[in-house]
């Protein structure tokens, strides 16, 4: 499988040229699969989830132009014969999985059977994630929780921490760090420098990183990681940086 990890979806011409050569193909001729799943725990999750698969939403995933389009919902998954999706998964071009809460996603990705079924995938299969989509695939997950408490699973560690935001105003978070599905042996944090994410400033990034056991690559929204054959390139008409604490 390969995978192409962004912030903020297809956001420049360098994403979109990552994505064809991943693809191998046009997108046109291509079949793809949403998952929605991981945007509902938020304030106007539904709403948000109906915007994504109808390609309205800022980043339109959903509304490139492929040639064929499914919604693939976690939640449903474990009530549904494997026989009746598994299949669809196995041939279908792209994955392409929404942004929302990462941990909330991880677990359904494991209780669908979705995250076990990953290693067998054909590889030129193309995962395509929006921020926690991206997130949930790393060897270790460090997220920030600023207006809710991270689910509570067993293997999540989580710890309180104050920040000074870029305006000198302290802002208090719950760093919560926990096992991915490891597609990757590195971390991610999107939406770096965002005016609506303070607590994803380079600066602040830079002070929790430590605690997050693995490289971590804090990306803008013009930036993606492309993972073709093994190999880790950066795409980028924006800012990242790779913390290695």
């Amino acid at each position: 499988m390969r995978l192409l990890l962004t912030s903020a979806g297809i956001s420049n011409p360098s994403i979109h040229n990552a994505l064809v050569d991943l693809l191998g193909k046009p997108i046109a001729e291509c079949s793809a699969l949403c998952i929605p799943t991981a945007i509902y725990p938020f304030y106007g999750g539904a709403a948000g989830a109906y915007r994504f698969i109808a390609g309205t939403a800022s980043s339109p995933m959903c509304g490139l132009g492929w040639k064929s389009l499914g919604v693939l919902e976690l939640t449903a998954l474990p009530h549904v014969d494997k026989e009746a999706w598994i299949p669809q998964v196995e041939e279908t071009d792209a994955l392409l999985v929404w942004g929302g809460d990462v941990l909330f996603l991880r677990h359904w990705m494991r209780q669908s059977g979705l995250a076990e079924l990953f290693a067998s995938l054909r590889r030129e299969i193309v995962y395509v994630g929006v921020s926690a989509g991206s997130m949930v695939t790393a060897s270790i997950i460090g997220e920030t929780y600023t207006h809710h408490k991270p689910p509570t699973d067993g293997d999540i560690k989580s710890e309180e921490i104050v920040l000074t935001t870029p305006q000198g105003e302290a802002i208090n978070i719950c760093l919560a760090v926990a096992p991915g599905l490891g597609l990757v042996d590195f971390a991610l944090i999107p939406h770096v420098d965002h005016e609506k994410f303070p607590e994803n400033s380079l600066a602040s990034v830079e002070k929790w990183s430590p605690r997050v056991p693995a490289p971590l690559y804090a990306i803008d929204d013009q930036t993606a990681i492309k993972v073709k054959d093994g190999i880790v390139e950066v795409v980028s008409e924006g800012n990242w940086k790779l913390f290695t604490h």
